[in-house]
């Protein structure tokens, strides 16, 4: 169930004295703050993935400036919100590069980080975890992109031999008509492939729309056994209940930015037996050092934030930030290039058990996926 990659040298890096503390021993850097600029949704029918993943990002370096920050210098995240639209989230880029940011931070989705690539890449500031495992963004190699998660290759691999081992052949894509719903397609696509089998049947649904009638006639019509979900929650939980409706028994597999808490929200005591793929660890296990010391962040900010897949995520790429940063500040001045050096150094490693990797050739942090399935009551089962 488990994809995690471990390398020779693995040691645990905590919230503690060498990730926190270890700021105060280093050398000493210019004042002012470190600005991160993101971009995301923020309102529509995507807002639960940008606000999240924002929050928990803040836990991170909310807790770091509590400690003096980085060389007694803060970080701080200065989001825009675009809708989950490419035309507002390019136009943020360009503020937020004409504003002067440290580094873009925490992107959602894969249309709008693609709208924002040839921006960044032509002003040359450095592109920290985007909520997207599109393959668009991690091939040609970008020097200037660094990935936390795994990507939707990887989870739609796991997805589709899970299904085959259980002797489900017959597999239906149900698939936003956009970069990220395409590059999901070709994930499935390709994992049949491999096994010499295609989709039975794919549908669609636009970006940021419920109306998915015609993609349930068409999927529902090819009787699949499952259907794999390359969509976000609100359309998701449309698809699900609507498919029902039309007598549909099979079972539905989601990649994970779907948005788990939120596609649970959705659907309530019809997400009973929903499938969700994670490129995360559990916000619920606290048998995992990673997610012990997240919800510690989320109790001492007050239990302001809601424990789930989401605010996890935007945790451990701020993790991961901070630790490229204090490689960076360790070397000597705090710059973009020294923040890409630094994060390239960090080699392959835990953070806080949490397996990355990363190097001058890898800028994909982690292949980590799991799977997880919904209960019905609003809790998510790994």
């Amino acid at each position: 169930m488990k994809q995690m990659a471990l390398g020779r040298r693995q040691f645990s890096i905590g919230l503690g004295a060498a990730a926190l503390g270890g700021f105060h021993t280093a050398r000493a850097q210019s004042e002012g703050r470190i600005v991160l600029g993101q971009s995301a949704a923020l309102t529509g029918l995507a807002a639960q993935l940008g606000g999240q993943l924002n929050l928990g990002a803040k836990l991170c370096f909310d807790q770091l400036n509590a400690q003096g920050g980085v060389g007694r210098r803060m970080i701080e995240i200065r989001s825009m919100d675009d809708g989950y639209e490419p035309d507002r989230c390019a136009e943020n880029t360009r503020k937020l590069i004409a504003d002067d940011v440290f580094a873009l931070f925490g992107y959602i989705g894969t249309p709008t980080s693609l709208a924002a690539l040839p921006l960044f890449t032509q002003a040359k500031v450095p592109f920290f975890a985007p909520f997207s495992g599109a393959e668009a963004l991690r091939q040609p190699f970008n020097r200037l992109i660094f990935h936390a998660r795994a990507s939707y290759y990887d989870e739609t691999a796991l997805i589709v031999r899970q299904l085959t081992n259980l002797g489900l052949k017959k597999i239906g894509v149900f698939y936003q008509n956009d970069a990220y719903g395409k590059a999901g397609l070709d994930g499935v696509t390709k994992a049949l492939a491999d096994l010499k089998l295609v989709p039975v049947a794919t549908a669609t649904v636009e970006r940021n729309s419920t109306d998915v009638k015609a993609a349930v006639d068409k999927l529902v019509a090819a009787k699949p056994e499952a259907v794999v979900q390359i969509s976000a929650y609100a359309a998701s939980a449309a698809f699900v209940r609507a498919a029902r409706k039309a007598g549909y028994g099979g079972t539905f597999y989601n990649v994970s930015f779907v948005g788990t808490q939120a596609l649970a929200d959705e659907l309530g005591k019809d997400g009973a037996g929903v499938v969700v793929s994670q490129v995360m660890p559990s916000p619920y296990q606290p048998s995992r050092q990673i997610t012990r010391e997240f919800l510690e962040a989320i109790k001492k900010g007050g239990d302001k934030v809601q424990p789930n897949y989401s605010s996890m995520e935007g945790y451990v790429a701020a993790r991961l930030f901070v630790e490229g940063l204090r490689q960076a500040h360790a070397s000597g001045k705090v710059t973009r290039e020294s923040l890409i050096a630094g994060t390239e150094s960090i080699g392959t490693q835990a953070i806080s058990g949490f397996a990355v990797a990363l190097s001058a050739t890898n800028h994909a942090a982690s292949k980590f996926v799991e799977m997880s399935m919904l209960t019905g009551d609003g809790r998510v089962r790994t």
